[in-house]
């Protein structure tokens, strides 16, 4: 069974960056979608960026052009750089994966197989 963990997570000032790391227990980014998501309390979980096995990115209109999401398969790290953070970033944010096809990664939660425990952004204004 795949393990991930997220870090990265913390406080900081509207305006700032934060790059999130979610590491797995085995070599699975060359052949999984992986993606972010983020719930913020009183809120639906949402997704953030996904990204192919073969590097293809995606990502949601609030943090396009903001938010960066990337993987080394060798270290078998998945990353989410989040620069120009607002205060509306705040949750608690996911990485998630599947060893389906391209055809199948997107932002549907139910397509997700593995999950990490997530890790808490808070932005402050």
């Amino acid at each position: 069974q795949v393990q991930l963990v997220e870090s990265g997570g913390g406080s900081v000032q509207a305006g700032g960056s934060l790059r999130l790391s979610c590491a797995s227990s085995g070599s699975i980014y060359d052949r999984y979608c992986m993606a972010w998501f983020r719930q913020a309390p009183g809120k639906e979980r949402e997704g953030v960026a996904y990204i192919t096995s073969g590097d293809t990115t995606n990502y949601a209109d609030s943090v396009k052009g903001r938010f960066t999401i990337s993987k080394d398969n060798a270290k078998n790290i998945l990353y989410l750089q989040m620069n120009s953070l607002k205060p509306e970033d705040t949750a608690m944010y996911y990485c998630a994966g599947h060893p389906r096809g391209t055809r199948y990664c997107g932002f549907s939660q139910r397509d997700f197989t593995e999950w990490g425990q997530g890790t808490q952004v808070t932005v402050s204004s």
